[in-house]
């Protein structure tokens, strides 16, 4: 989609919060790990029933995910073992969130679906989809951002569904609350995102000015 493509539009946004973080003397590497720190306080949080917290820190990693890059670029130190971090830390907070809401899903939820199944099928989906974004890299195309589902959008979507569960904690169908649903949403789209972008990389692969 996805949000992640209105990124460079959204700089003039971020690059103030950017510049206060260089003030702080904190650099890009550490503004990843505070975002993979928040991102597992979120999934303890959710994993114990405390939805309202675990929001606010998925906002707060949210944050200095989307800031380190900027502060690499502003202080000049930009590097692949900057990026490499970036990403493995990425896919740490994702399962510490998904695995956190899914945790007290078995406790709560009613649905003939297991909450366990419900979360694998998400996790799957989640990581195929940033797996395959990634893989292009490793066979020499472009880092694949495309599909219908990024790493934004499902910021985003936790941030709502959690604040319409705090709002309405109870079941909104078929015995699953908001983030039961959630969970659904991560794995459909998330698995329809990493066939989407399995098939643009294996067209491109196979394009004929690749063979010659």
């Amino acid at each position: 989609m996805t949000l992640d493509s209105f990124r460079p539009k959204v700089t003039f946004i971020i690059t103030p919060f950017a510049k206060a973080m260089v003030f702080l003397h904190l650099t890009p590497n550490a503004c990843t790990v505070l975002a993979l720190i928040a991102a597992a306080a979120a999934g303890i949080a959710f994993g114990i029933g405390e939805t309202l917290l675990g929001v606010v820190l998925v906002f707060v990693s949210a944050f200095f995910d989307a800031i380190d890059g900027a502060v690499a670029r502003l202080t000049g130190i930009a590097s692949p073992a900057g990026d490499y971090l970036d990403h493995v830390f990425d896919r740490y907070a994702d399962i510490f969130i998904i695995t956190g809401i899914f945790a007290w899903g078995t406790v709560t939820w009613a649905s003939l679906i297991p909450a366990w199944a419900i979360g694998v099928f998400a996790l799957t989906g989640v990581l195929m989809s940033s797996y395959l974004g990634t893989q292009a890299q490793a066979v020499g195309l472009k880092r694949n951002y495309g599909g219908i589902l990024g790493r934004a959008d499902r910021l985003v979507l936790i941030l709502v569904f959690g604040v319409v569960e705090v709002l309405y904690p109870e079941p909104l169908l078929f015995g699953l609350p908001a983030l039961g649903w959630l969970l659904l949403i991560f794995g459909v789209l998330g698995h329809i995102t990493a066939i989407q972008r399995f098939a643009s990389g294996w067209k491109e692969l196979n394009a004929p000015a690749r063979k010659e």
